[in-house]
């Protein structure tokens, strides 16, 4: 097995993130600091992530969590801010957020220990659907519409074409709707909207492939079920099942 894939499948970081602490150096098999690439087994070789054992695979965790408007998507933040982190402390795993949220943003985040899932759910090659509740400023046009639907430029590329559901307006002067995305760059949707002239008042992601955020409350998690778990491998890998 693949050192940085030995390491993501045992809940340090996502397979990217291992790759860094390899070319840092901060990685050792059996002693020797270890390059990318290196070829473990489990059951043998001594593992260590700066002088710390990396114990073999634990049990797979995934969560749903309603991320709050506010709390910040990083597991250490220098100016003491609160971050997803805060609301798993008691917890007996190492976890990491899948992706992210921007600060003013909320809704649906998974955490998980496994560095694998993590990894497809976020590659942009496993188009993976995520699909946001959004309320911009004045009226979006037909017009603008399609060309989200279409795909509209932005600083770092042509982005895919999404798509959108009206909702029930929230107050005079706004609109609120429902876009469907399956690529994930910073702010894409917030920079989408500014594209075509809107500003997002509001931001929230209400479902990631098949897994949805109806029914949790603000600040709340739970565990995907095996089911669930299953269902969202089937997405990543192409099947219906």
């Amino acid at each position: 097995m693949r050192l940085q894939k030995f390491m993501a499948d045992a809940g340090v970081a996502s397979r990217r993130k291992c790759e860094e602490l390899i070319n840092e150096g901060r990685v050792s098999v059996n002693g020797e600091t270890a390059l990318i690439g290196a070829q473990v087994d489990p059951e043998k070789d001594e593992v260590l992530l700066d002088g710390k054992e990396i114990a073999a695979k634990a049990a797979r965790v995934v969560i749903a969590f309603n991320k709050p408007r506010g709390v910040f998507c990083t597991v250490n933040d220098p100016e003491g801010r609160r971050t997803v982190m805060d609301y798993f402390k008691d917890l007996p795993y190492r976890l990491y957020h899948v992706g992210r949220l921007d600060c003013d943003s909320e809704g649906l985040l998974f955490m998980t220990n496994d560095g694998d899932l993590a990894y497809k759910l976020m590659h942009p090659k496993f188009q993976i659907e995520k699909t946001y509740y959004v309320v911009t400023d004045g009226i979006l046009t037909n017009n603008e519409a399609q060309a989200l639907e279409t795909g509209v430029l932005l600083e770092d590329g042509m982005t895919a074409p999404a798509r959108l559901k009206p909702a029930v307006q929230k107050q005079e002067g706004t609109t609120a709707f429902f876009i469907t995305i399956h690529e994930g760059r910073n702010r894409q949707v917030r920079r989408m909207l500014e594209a075509v002239g809107h500003r997002t008042f509001l931001l929230r992601r209400v479902s990631v492939g098949n897994v949805q955020l109806e029914g949790m409350k603000t600040g709340s998690w739970r565990f995907l079920s095996a089911e669930e778990v299953k269902n969202l491998e089937a997405v990543l890998s192409g099947t219906d099942n």
